[in-house]
């Protein structure tokens, strides 16, 4: 069996790396950009940073901002529709994962136009034609969305999230620049690199993992365990090495898959807007409980990069243990909430757990679990 890897064409990396966008821009013949962001941005000034460097490039753009935090079905069809007004023929995303999701779902759409209906692209579609090229512009260091083949949407109708898997939908071109993360607040700032961490963590213990995959994601479990702290201070190069760190998880996670701690994220970001980032945090310590039994030495590692010192000298059960308070402590460090008693309602537990068990993500899960088991470690956090 042979494992694939899709990564982004190129990438830049570094302090001032947005000023490339004109450089790609105009050596691959772009006539005008669709720029996909989102309203705070615009309203804080983090878009016009690029805009600038397109007005002072010559390069014609349209804003769409129709982009809610959890992106819906309808900010998928309206940007669509601004994309075929504009008459563009690429797509700037600046922001998080809502804005290069929805950048995504719009560039699949318009060169697959059979897939008009969001819903056809929920997991796995067997679109044919590449998506309309994306720059992605990352503002948080969490999601990664940058350099995965993946988006998520919400179906507002119906209270879920559908996960879409596509390497047709890879942003042609990937821009980090730690210069544009530097105004996220201390709450997003720790949310989204919880959010990485549980990339890392997930996708190192996922079923499909690798040699190749691991070292990305061992590297990242360790930049981001040395970083995140120093990055919620708001400190120059913690920053740096967070968005470094989250797009390294990323490399490796998308190609890979991840588990239940992610599926059981999204239905809390579907029913209650629960921010990605601080639900992964919640729900990964007990779902690294619940996988510590089929994960062989794994967890080992996981302590190591985390920074626990003498793992060699512990027992599987001690360096297991120890993996998950590392992870307990960083959450708790940077201010994350430990349960779930100020978000889920006891008489939602069905409708998640059996919403987390049909997400796209929980086939990647290490350990087999029902429905049950998926309540049961719901009301673990009540």
């Amino acid at each position: 069996m042979a494992n694939r890897f899709v990564l982004n064409e190129t990438a830049y990396h570094g302090a001032g790396a947005i000023a490339e966008i004109a450089t790609e821009a105009k050596g691959r013949g772009f006539k005008k950009a669709l720029v996909c962001s989102d309203p705070d941005l615009i309203k804080f000034g983090v878009t016009k940073k690029v805009l600038d460097v397109l007005d002072n490039a010559g390069l014609a753009y349209e804003v769409y901002s129709n982009i809610k935090p959890n992106p819906t079905i309808e900010n998928v069809q309206s940007g669509v529709e601004a994309f075929k007004a504009a008459q563009a023929d690429y797509i700037v995303a600046i922001g998080g994962g809502s804005s290069m999701d929805t950048a995504k779902g719009i560039g699949i759409i318009i060169a697959n136009p059979e897939f008009a209906d969001v819903r056809s692209l929920e997991g796995v579609a067997p679109t044919k034609n590449k998506s309309v090229p994306i720059f992605a512009v990352p503002t948080t260091a969490g999601t990664a969305a940058e350099v995965t083949i993946n988006y998520v949407i919400t179906d507002a109708e119906k209270n879920r999230k559908m996960v879409c898997v596509d390497p047709k939908d890879i942003p042609v071109v990937a821009f980090v620049d730690p210069e544009m993360m530097a105004s996220m607040p201390k709450g997003l700032t720790a949310a989204t690199g919880m959010d990485a961490l549980t990339h890392a963590i997930e996708g190192y213990i996922t079923g499909g993992a690798w040699e190749l995959s691991d070292m990305f994601h061992l590297k990242a479990i360790e930049i981001i365990a040395r970083s995140l702290r120093a990055a919620v201070e708001n400190e120059a190069w913690a920053r740096a090495d967070m968005a470094l760190g989250q797009y390294v998880a990323g490399m490796g996670f998308s190609n890979v898959g991840l588990g239940i701690v992610h599926s059981m994220a999204h239905p809390l970001g579907a029913l209650y807007d629960t921010p990605h980032g601080v639900a992964n945090a919640i729900l990964l310590p007990v779902g690294m409980e619940f996988n510590a039994c089929a994960t062989g030495e794994k967890y080992r590692e996981i302590a190591r990069a985390m920074g626990v010192s003498d793992v060699d000298a512990m027992s599987q059960e001690e360096y297991r243990l120890a993996a998950i308070n590392a992870v307990k402590k960083l959450s708790a460090d940077v201010g994350i909430p430990a349960d779930l008693k100020e978000i889920v309602k006891e008489n939602d537990l069905d409708f998640l757990a059996q919403s987390a068990y049909d997400d796209a993500c929980r086939p990647g899960n290490p350990r087999e679990i029902n429905v049950d088991q998926i309540k049961e470690l719901y009301r673990s956090l009540l």
